[in-house]
């Protein structure tokens, strides 16, 4: 049998290389976006005019250029560039990462180490290859899109600085997009056509280019019209790394438009979070939480909206369950605002973890026995319901050591004012009657 080889087939055709790739820059001057972390006189610019760069570790999202400046940095310095996926290596791919790196020190060479998503890293292979950034043995540039303070452990912060990259704008996304037409060789398209696939990479020069070339192979690489690029725009692009530091910062944008009484800002980052494909039922659980530390007792019907909202959400879903969680968005965000009881649960807290374990005071012990009953067991209890306007004025429910404590402080907003005055009106009653259990003089606030 005689084997045809895919050679025989087609030739000697160079495989396939994505836009992306083919596009990457040959020299710094060619890299588009992050001016503030390279551009002239910046601090790692300087650096690498002298020669004397340093471990780094670049912070951003996908797409904006975090491995290109790495290699270019290893082009400008002339050293040899590895690189390494934290997903697919560990510490046998580091060990012989050293090895590459000792050899090329031999022939007076330097070495780049540049490691991919280096916060899947655990702590044990983190400081596998502590020890050649410390003796030099090469020079480590990570990259991550999580935030390093809370996915690299300290003794790596402290070897390398930390870059942090953005998202590249509109504007940087067409210079990238019109290089991408050239070396298609193509000519100047639609700037419409192209202003929309900018927006829709979203910051991301590798998906903006992903885009263009699925344009262009579906129009017969010809300058691109409208309709071309919206023909490949068939779902959304908007970064939205679930459980990542895009998740938790959208979300604290919705919590923060809400307590600042904003329902228009609140709506936008709501439904930025559903585009980017977050669980609803996570942002409904989110807004029971803040009805209760931004509303509280306020409006207590909040609470009960929200709760409302995302059981809407469990019985019927999409589309009906969302809007239900954005009405309640937009009462908590209009609602009067209040965190005096997140405030007093917060002091509750830290009290009880600051003070012993005081016995409950015999009055206020339930007596279910006799011999309970002997050992004087709810002695002297003074049942609220018998006493005139169902309060026992002067009554004290602490431990003695912690009499008169105060951890619910009302606002003077919404229903809290009602229960502020409420309040004020039991205590001057507590500190008028004659049947007070302990002294005023023992009196405090928490």
């Amino acid at each position: 049998m005689t084997v045809v080889m895919a050679a025989d087939l087609f030739g000697d055709q160079k495989p396939y290389e994505p836009l992306a790739s083919r596009l990457r820059p040959a020299s710094l001057d060619d890299y588009v976006g992050q001016a503030q972390v390279i551009g002239p006189g910046t601090p790692l610019r300087r650096a690498l005019e002298s020669g004397q760069i340093y471990s780094l570790i670049f912070w951003g999202p996908p797409g904006v250029g975090k491995t290109t400046l790495a290699r270019l940095i290893a082009r400008h310095i002339d050293a040899r560039f590895l690189s390494l996926s934290a997903v697919m290596s560990g510490v046998k791919e580091i060990r012989e990462a050293v090895s590459q790196a000792r050899q090329a020190a031999a022939e007076g060479r330097k070495t780049l180490l540049f490691i991919d998503e280096v916060h899947r890293f655990n702590k044990s292979q983190q400081d596998a290859f502590l020890p050649y950034v410390e003796d030099g043995t090469f020079i480590f540039i990570g990259a991550t899109t999580e935030n390093p303070s809370f996915e690299l452990n300290n003794a790596l912060l402290s070897r390398a600085q930390v870059c942090v990259l953005k998202a590249l704008t509109d504007d940087e996304l067409l210079t990238v997009l019109q290089r991408g037409l050239s070396e298609q060789g193509v000519s100047q398209s639609d700037l419409q056509a192209l202003q929309i696939l900018a927006k829709a990479a979203d910051g991301d020069a590798r998906r903006s280019l992903n885009l263009l070339e699925q344009a262009l192979q579906l129009n017969g690489n010809q300058p691109l019209s409208e309709d071309d690029v919206r023909a490949v725009l068939t779902d959304s692009f908007r970064r939205f790394d679930k459980g990542g530091d895009l998740f938790y910062e959208q979300i604290s944008a919705l919590h923060k438009s809400v307590r600042g009484s904003d329902p228009d800002a609140s709506l936008y980052w709501y439904a930025r979070m559903l585009d980017g494909g977050c669980d609803p039922l996570y942002i409904a659980r989110r807004v029971v939480r803040m009805a209760s530390e931004d509303i509280g007792n306020a409006d207590p019907r909040a609470l009960s909206l929200c709760t409302s909202a995302w059981d809407t959400q469990e019985r019927l879903g999409s589309p009906e369950g969302e809007l239900a969680i954005a009405q309640a968005i937009v009462y908590i965000a209009c609602a009067p605002k209040s965190n005096a009881v997140y405030t007093a649960y917060k002091a509750a807290r830290k009290l009880v973890q600051e003070t012993p374990g005081y016995d409950v005071p015999m009055h206020i012990r339930n007596a279910p026995t006799r011999l309970m009953q002997d050992m004087d067991y709810g002695a002297g209890y003074r049942y609220a319901h018998d006493e005139p306007g169902a309060f026992a004025a002067g009554e004290n429910y602490f431990p003695p050591e912690l009499a008169h404590t105060r951890l619910y402080q009302p606002t003077p907003y919404g229903l809290e004012q009602k229960i502020s005055d409420k309040l004020a009106y039991l205590r001057q009653q507590n500190a008028a009657s004659p049947q007070q259990r302990y002294s005023d003089e023992s009196e405090g606030e928490q």
